[in-house]
């Protein structure tokens, strides 16, 4: 399948970054001050600092892996190509879910959509709504709420971390805070107040559901095989629901980076809108 990209609208699939953006548990936000002014120096200039893990993101194999992969090492031909948006939104899923494979493969049946080997896999939550930061989203249906994004978005098990390697998924983009389970975090940890409600949620102890063998296992499973992700997309993601679009991510070429800011777009044609 060919696109002409003169007839294509870029849709901005990434979340706003400012002062105002949360960082993940335990990471640092961000810092923005003028140093420089237009009055004084006529230029303005400015200093920041944040670490990584901050808004719209692109991990690379480096964050888990010592040696790995850096941000520069992926190749640009990697980061463009055809992706499914799966909205699981259609199922039902919320609060502290857990989704896997039977998800996307029903997916599949009710789209008429078939993932294919190579492409890209941007899995919608819906859980973009609750992040501080979204701006696509109209005002009168923002919903901002860092704990309900960060802490109890839907995650997956290592069943879908499976099942993307036997599909030979490219890589994959999620609107929320992490690829993995919140619970399948440091957040199991730092938010142990609220494992109950997650048990209470799923009738079910937390260690059955999300063993500790599994930690952060679309981060460790996946990332020996090149398998990365985009973590906090949004944006104008729900322009492009159930749908199988070109896509491109484009981080900083940042030597030794284990991870970079990126914009994430999808490129879609005019007349498809």
């Amino acid at each position: 399948m060919v696109i002409d990209l003169a007839r294509c609208r870029v849709l901005d699939l990434s979340q706003d970054w400012d002062i105002h953006t949360p960082g993940f548990a335990l990471y640092e936000g961000p810092t923005v001050k003028w140093i420089k002014r237009v009055a004084f120096e006529r230029a303005g200039g400015q200093w920041i600092s944040s670490t990584l893990h901050v808004g719209t993101h692109l991990d690379a194999p480096l964050h888990f892996i010592t040696g790995g992969q850096d941000i520069a090492s992926i190749p640009l031909n990697k980061l463009v190509g055809w992706a499914c948006v799966v909205d699981l939104t259609r199922y039902g899923i919320g609060d502290y879910d857990i989704y896997g494979p039977e998800h996307f493969e029903q997916w599949e049946q009710d789209t008429g959509i078939r993932i294919q080997p190579g492409d890209i896999l941007v899995i919608h939550t819906g859980y973009h709504h609750y992040y501080p930061s979204d701006w696509a989203t109209d005002p009168a249906l923002r919903q901002p709420d860092e704990t309900r994004y960060f802490i109890k978005h839907p995650g997956p098990t290592r069943a879908f971390a499976e099942w993307v390697l036997q599909r030979q998924i490219s890589w994959l983009a999620v609107d929320c805070a992490s690829a993995d389970h919140p619970f399948n975090t440091v957040i199991r940890k730092i938010r142990a107040d609220l494992v109950p409600e997650f048990e209470a949620k799923h009738g079910r102890s937390i260690g059955a559901l999300l063993p500790d063998s599994d930690y952060q296992v679309m981060h460790f499973a996946l990332f020996p095989h090149g398998v990365i992700h985009i973590e906090n997309a949004g944006g104008e993601i729900d322009k492009v629901l159930d749908r199988r679009i070109m896509v491109g991510c484009f981080p900083w070429r940042f030597k030794g980076g284990e991870a970079a800011f990126c914009r994430f777009v999808a490129f879609v044609p005019e007349d498809e809108l």
